[in-house]
């Protein structure tokens, strides 16, 4: 068949075509005299089948030759030297040393490592110049297992001798494996060159450990070896990433006093380490000394601004960029992201794609994250389309992305169908997962995706048992939640955090049990923050515990970083007990300091067009100045939530669900129709349509003829509520099923 589709190739002899010089000369006389002309795929597949027609093709040098061009030019093509290898009678080792040099460096490193294993298999040995692109394959791949399958190949073989190899398997080891595996190999190797010295410094960079970089660049400095301009860049790197700026300082006046190059690279780690270290007016004099300036260059500016706050300065250095590429739209978009600026974000990813630059998956997981921040799921569903089409097989990091995405802005069946449907996951997909149902109250799914967890082999972190505790909490199952916080550290060797502790003030507060809750801050290895002693002053506060909280209203006074959600919770306390002088000392107090809860935004429409709500109820220009009691609205949303129950039953079919979930009012922004959870874990209502209710299978009941009292009882409470300005901390959580 590959004969066929090759003779099929050969025209009929034309003037303007390659001559042949005729078929009598031998094949490697034939092909040398040829391929040097060959320009392109075409002039090959000619040569080739002119090679097949005269039955000259045997010749192991010639077929060689050809597997050569298709994997090493230009204008090759991998896919059809390929196929010249697959149908070799005697593939030799220069022809797999082709095709995986050629995948290499097309960072193609699956497709390498798949033809070393076959070149074994065939009883082929790697060389020298094989091994060092299979360990380059190999680091690219994160492939530890076939790194160290490789190192006894070269023991074995006894490579170990020859420095390019071992720089190679040094290399390895820096990137993807244990330090100490990388030191010993470096240690081994009888005669290093600056590339080992490099790669060692710079597995130490990467794990951000400075000291031992240094030690080492002082042992090469010792040895005789000048540093090149890598060994600097990697040195600024380790600085950056440790945001160490007096090292970064000292690597500085080395370059200048040992007259070291001075070149772009080493100029842009600079501005990118005294960007990192916070020294921006020295990042901006050594930015505005470079005579020749790249995209690095700038968007390390970008960058360094921005995590410091200064978005505006950032956008203005990114609009003035003489040329963007995508990292430097990446890294303004992930300015944004991180610093809150979801919106302006995703504008910016509309500006990306109308100025025709195709977005990566550093793109959509950025994108993705600021979906998630917004809770606009018409915007995540239209990334996640873009993804369908665009990209055939999803990194777990993208996958990931999109189910956090699809759980804060609602439709957590989606997330759940997304994660059974990847092909493999990693440590980071349970913690997704299991956040996601913390988020939408579903503890005990949580729990079961926790034990698939463990017999799947994975080993879960500090984060996954902060996931598996707030769902504990948010659905009151104090003793498991208890029996997990018991094992985390005997069981699965998961050190205690404060995030832990905090989690389970929370579940013992919201349990009743606050002596309990109190005992364990005081048993505290760390000292309380503001979250914890905040979920402990709430607990009190609901379960009317006056005394102990007058104690922890001492202790959030005390603080420094207790803001306005703080006072106003503790005002509220007072208000409750009916102690009217203290709250309105408190007040004062808050008044005379300038201490304001924050301004929050509530989402007008399904784009997600937001506006500002601030605390004393501004709203486009008219003061909402209804106050309403804690009491009135528990006895609203208790008629509507019977109201509810006795329409839905008629409604619903046997095993769905409808849930009504009041749970933290401080973080409601707008009551309407549809129930959504937020990042903050506790749902809020999103503006929908007048008459219908969110249901937790994704339907929706149809309310334009219900029942007439439980729709004067959802406008009342609509009405009373006015936008969400109520000074109510925490509610009772409602849910009914059937």
């Amino acid at each position: 068949m590959f004969k066929r589709i090759a003779v099929s190739f050969a025209p009929k002899p034309r003037p303007h075509h390659i001559p042949l010089p005729g078929f009598k000369f031998p094949a490697h006389q034939l092909l040398h005299s040829l391929l040097p002309r060959c320009r392109s795929m075409n002039h090959l597949k000619e040569l080739h089948a002119h090679l097949i027609a005269a039955a000259l093709l045997d010749e192991t040098l010639t077929l060689a030759q050809l597997i050569s061009f298709c994997s090493l030019s230009p204008a090759g093509n991998l896919c059809y030297g390929r196929k010249l290898l697959e149908h070799a009678p005697n593939p030799n080792k220069f022809m797999y040393n082709s095709l995986i040099r050629g995948y290499t460096n097309q960072h193609s490193p699956k497709e390498a490592l798949f033809l070393c294993r076959r070149m074994l298999r065939h009883g082929l040995l790697p060389n020298q110049f094989t091994l060092p692109f299979v360990l380059k394959s190999c680091a690219e791949a994160s492939a530890l297992e076939e790194a160290l399958v490789i190192h006894g190949l070269i023991i074995k073989l006894g490579f170990e001798s020859q420095i390019f190899v071992m720089n190679a398997l040094l290399h390895v080891y820096s990137s993807c494996g244990p330090i100490w595996f990388a030191r010993r190999v470096f240690d081994e190797i009888p005669s290093r060159n600056v590339v080992s010295w490099n790669s060692m410094i710079g597995g130490y960079s990467q794990l951000g450990d400075c000291k031992e970089a240094f030690s080492l660049f002082k042992m090469m400095r010792e040895s005789g070896l000048v540093a090149d301009e890598f060994t600097l860049v990697i040195l600024l790197s380790a600085c950056s990433q440790a945001e160490n700026f007096e090292l970064g300082r000292l690597v500085h006046q080395y370059i200048e006093v040992s007259g070291a190059k001075f070149d772009l690279i080493v100029r842009n780690a600079l501005v990118d380490m005294y960007g990192k270290c916070g020294r921006l007016l020295i990042a901006q004099r050594c930015f505005d000394t470079m005579d020749v300036k790249n995209v690095v260059s700038w968007t390390s500016m970008v960058c360094a601004h921005a995590k410091h706050g200064l978005i505006e300065v950032a956008r203005d250095l990114f609009d003035r960029m003489p040329e963007r590429n995508i990292v430097s739209w990446n890294a303004m978009i992930s300015c944004y992201v991180q610093n809150g600026l979801s919106h302006e974000a995703l504008d910016l990813y509309d500006q990306m794609r109308a100025s025709k630059v195709t977005p990566d998956e550093v793109s959509l997981i950025f994108v993705l994250m600021a979906c998630a921040q917004n809770g606009n799921l018409v915007f995540g569903k239209n990334i996640h389309y873009q993804i369908r089409d665009n990209i055939e097989q999803p990194s777990i990091a993208l996958f990931n992305s999109l189910i956090d995405m699809y759980a804060k802005c609602g439709p957590i069946e989606i997330a759940l169908d997304l994660f059974s449907t990847m092909p493999s996951k990693s440590a980071i997909s349970w913690n997704v997962i299991i956040w996601a149902l913390a988020i939408h109250g579903r503890a005990f799914d949580a729990v079961d995706f926790f034990n698939q967890m463990i017999e799947e082999g994975f080993l879960p972190d500090g984060i996954t048992f902060v996931g598996l505790l707030s769902a504990c909490s948010h659905c009151g199952l104090v003793e498991i939640g208890q029996s997990y916080f018991e094992t985390m550290n005997v069981v699965y060797n998961v050190p205690y955090e404060i995030e832990h502790y905090a989690c389970m003030v929370d579940l013992l507060g919201r349990g009743g049990l606050i002596q309990r809750a109190a005992e364990l801050i005081k048993s505290m290895p760390m000292k309380p923050d503001i979250v914890i002693w905040g979920a402990l002053l709430g607990a009190c506060r609901i379960h009317g515990y006056a005394r102990i909280g007058e104690q922890v209203m001492k202790h959030l006074l005390s603080l420094e970083m207790s803001g306005g959600g703080v006072h106003v919770l503790i005002s509220n306390m007072y208000c409750e007990n009916h102690r009217w002088e203290k709250m309105k000392t408190l007040r004062r107090v808050m008044r005379e300091k300038g201490i304001k809860k924050d301004a929050g935004e509530k989402p007008r429409n399904h784009l997600d067009m937001r506006h500002r709500l601030d605390s004393k109820g501004q709203h486009e220009g008219k003061v909402l100045d209804y106050r309403v009691s804690e009491l009135r609205v528990v006895e609203l949303l208790d008629g509507l939530c019977k109201k509810m129950q006795d329409y839905t039953l008629e409604k619903l079919e046997s095993g769905e669900r409808a849930w009504v979930k009041v749970r933290d009012w401080d973080s409601l922004k707008l009551i309407s129709r549809k129930l959504v959870p937020t990042q903050r874990i506790y749902p809020h209502f999103v503006e929908g349509c007048w008459r219908k209710l969110w249901m937790r299978d994704s339907s929706e009941i149809d309310m334009e003829n219900c029942d007439n009292e439980v729709s004067k009882l959802l406008d009342s409470l609509l009405r009373e509520l006015k936008m969400g300005l109520i000074a109510i901390n925490h509610m009772p959580y409602y849910s009914f099923s059937f």
